[in-house]
């Protein structure tokens, strides 16, 4: 194989996406593994808990000890970091990396509607990311740990959360729409 035929490893053009029951399926057979290999789901608001934890914990030590949620996590001789989430979350970030690498579709851009500045984009992004995860810690994880964990062992409070997901950003759509339109 030459050099002119032979593919490159970073495409400049993407590539299309694979189906969505291929992946669906692929995500399954993942999440099977994960609960059988180590006997946890899949979910990434628990690592961010315990990234914002370990620095509370530098910081502040003396509040983590006094804090009860956060003492669960750190205080005294506990490493906030050594938990099975965050091995999980910092390979789901790397993954996402290299496939958007090698599928030419790594790049910086800001989507947005034609009449929002970036700024808005940016600061609503923000809003929303931190209302989100607020609600994601106060419901006991994020949509993937709840949609994805907590449907596949039947757990009916993840059903009702992922329904009021749902209807809440259904409910939502009409007042935030002209931020796309």
């Amino acid at each position: 194989m030459t050099a002119q035929t032979r593919k490159p490893l970073f495409p400049k053009t993407p590539k299309p996406f694979v189906h969505p029951y291929f992946g669906g399926s692929v995500l399954g057979i993942v999440l099977f593994l994960a609960l059988l290999l180590t006997g946890n789901g899949l979910g990434s608001s628990g690592a961010t808990s315990r990234f914002v934890t370990a620095v509370t914990d530098a910081v502040d030590p003396a509040h983590v000890d006094r804090t009860p949620y956060l003492l669960k996590m750190a205080g005294g001789d506990k490493n906030p970091l050594d938990d099975w989430i965050v091995p999980v979350y910092i390979g789901a970030l790397i993954g996402g990396f290299a496939s958007g690498l090698f599928n030419g579709r790594l790049k910086f851009e800001t989507t947005k509607g034609p009449n929002v500045s970036n700024r808005t984009r940016w600061l609503m992004a923000f809003l929303g990311g931190v209302i989100f995860l607020y609600g994601a810690r106060m419901a006991r994880g994020c949509t993937s740990g709840q949609a994805l964990t907590g449907g596949t062992t039947l757990s009916a409070g993840s059903w009702v959360v992922m329904f009021a997901i749902f209807g809440g950003a259904y409910g939502l759509a009409y007042f935030v729409r002209k931020l796309w339109n």
